[in-house]
């Protein structure tokens, strides 16, 4: 009741005040738990009392409906593991659909997988990541790391994280050392309505790796590609039309201008070396062919494996590089490319060795299309990458005979023709708009489309008008013998710029795959 003497609105605020004193919230029952006597009784809860089993291993179980989104989660991780500011191991993010009348909006918290099956762990090219055998965490060395970012590329998840200051790649480890001594993990502590615990699953069955990938998160990744054990539990089922908050976000990757210029300059190199034996039979040239050619590409291949080391974050551990080739298609590049080198120098001086320098020049830039197709990634499937790659080597090799005069017709039907070839493999990419409205939601099959013909318009577009000038203007140019000597290099060097742009929106326009919800 009332006091006659006190003012009404007052006397209402004191009471909504003390009502509130009186609530138990997530946060205030958190407290309550976490500095009483009993915090032991809290963690058996929230970790498994024994070790796994033979065929089992430790994951993260999310309980959805318990998640508010409060990222005490990500705080906790941050403190503990010491990140740095732009850092972090867990991310929280948000699926929202449903209809007007029933809403449907999730919150969702996400860490490393621990995959049955990790390809961050299957692509290292130095053996920088280890599965734990017992527990299965999978943990990454960071001692060990070079900082190629491999990882970053083969995870479907965007787990691994480069940090720049440090040159290496780092990742959760579910607090491995807190759980050997009976803690859970920072998250899994911190978390006020305990949405995320540690459980024990089975990955093995009958000695057949075969983890349960059933309450995974609907509209994740793939969980084919590296077996996810994590564990999300819900009693609301997402609507059909659920999707990630972020999901009509345009993001631009990563340029890796070192990659760029690596995976063109390495191509140059090998169609050098196919120009070269292409004109060699011609007793006109074979001495020129030999001399000029080779050495061109000879020196073209050192700048593009120096492009590469500049890429890496720890560059002086590069010589562990081959160490992953059981597994690793960028070790086999690597190794496969330093024996090309020197086989490409001593074709310089001894002409026999010029066929095996090509040879294995090609093999090597397989294993590049593998790097990128063992991702998963759309646009880098093995039907767009190949064709890319290989034909630069052929299209950038015959315009350089072009540019040194060698069968110069010929050279120009063959690089008008392999470039129009090229340009159609472009164009496919925006085939996925030609069945899509404005306010579609962005999938795998149109990200690239609408990054193409979004952000990086200009671009594309140069890499168009470079390729138009290829394969129709200049084999007019030359047939009207309109075209004087010396101009032979300035179409040399549009045609290596055009392959430079296609390479450099070969990384940009990807469609990087990330848990649903989640910044990138």
């Amino acid at each position: 009741m009332v006091s006659p003497n006190k003012n009404p609105t007052l006397a209402l605020i004191d009471e909504l005040l003390a009502e509130q004193s009186r609530l138990q919230t997530p946060v205030a029952r958190f407290a309550a738990t976490h500095f009483d006597t009993h915090h032991s009784t809290l963690s058996s809860q929230l970790i498994p009392l024994s070790k796994p089993k033979p065929g089992e291993q430790y994951a993260f179980e999310v309980d959805l409906d318990s998640c508010t989104g409060c990222k005490a989660c990500v705080s906790a991780c941050h403190a503990l593991n010491g990140l740095d500011e732009n850092e972090s191991w867990r991310d929280v993010g948000l699926v929202s659909g449903g209809t007007r009348s029933a809403p449907y909006q999730q919150t969702i918290t996400t860490a490393c997988h621990h995959c049955a099956d990790p390809g961050c762990l299957n692509g290292c090219p130095v053996l920088a990541y280890e599965k734990d055998p017992v527990t299965g965490i999978v943990r990454h060395l960071d001692d060990q790391c070079i900082g190629c970012q491999y990882c970053v590329l083969k995870c479907p998840y965007d787990v691994p994280k480069y940090n720049e200051r440090l040159g290496i790649v780092r990742k959760c480890d579910m607090c491995q050392q807190r759980l050997g001594v009976g803690e859970a993990p920072a998250c899994v502590q911190a978390c006020p309505t305990q949405a995320i615990s540690i459980v024990t699953v089975t990955t093995y069955v009958d000695g057949q790796l075969k983890p349960d990938t059933s309450h995974f998160l609907p509209g994740a990744p793939d969980a084919s590609i590296t077996r996810p054990v994590t564990r999300y539990l819900t009693e609301r089922p997402a609507p059909a039309n659920a999707l990630a908050a972020d999901n009509s976000m345009l993001r631009p990757q990563p340029a890796h201008w070192p990659l760029a210029i690596m995976l063109t300059l390495l191509p140059l190199a090998v169609g050098a070396q196919l120009g070269a034996l292409s004109v060699s039979n011609n007793l006109k040239y074979a001495d020129n062919a030999t001399g000029d050619l080779t050495l061109f590409g000879v020196v073209a291949g050192a700048l593009g494996l120096a492009a590469s080391v500049v890429h890496l974050g720890k560059p002086l551990r590069a010589w562990r590089i081959f160490l992953g080739w059981r597994k690793s298609w960028l070790s086999r590049e690597a190794m496969i490319f330093g024996g090309w080198f020197g086989l490409a120098a001593l074709a310089v001086i001894r002409r026999e060795a010029l066929p095996l320098a090509a040879a294995t020049g090609i093999i090597g830039l397989f294993c590049s299309v593998m790097i990128y197709v063992d991702t998963h990634r759309r646009l880098w499937r093995f039907a767009q990458t190949a064709p890319r790659f290989l034909g630069s080597a052929l299209i950038l090799g015959a315009a350089l005979v072009f540019a040194f005069r060698f069968e110069t017709k010929v050279s120009v039907i063959v690089l008008g023709a392999l470039t129009a070839v090229k340009l159609m493999c472009d164009l496919r990419l925006l085939r996925p708009l030609e069945w899509v409205e404005e306010e579609t939601p962005v999938t795998q099959e149109n990200y690239a489309a609408r990054l193409l013909t979004g952000p990086l318009r200009t671009l594309f577009g140069l890499r168009i008008a470079a390729a138009l000038f290829t394969a129709i203007i200049l084999p007019f140019l030359v047939t009207a013998g309109k075209l004087p000597p010396v101009a032979s290099w300035f179409v040399f060097g549009s045609v290596l710029l055009g392959e430079l742009v296609e390479r450099h929106l070969f990384f940009r326009a990807v469609d990087a795959p990330k848990m649903p919800g989640t910044s990138q």
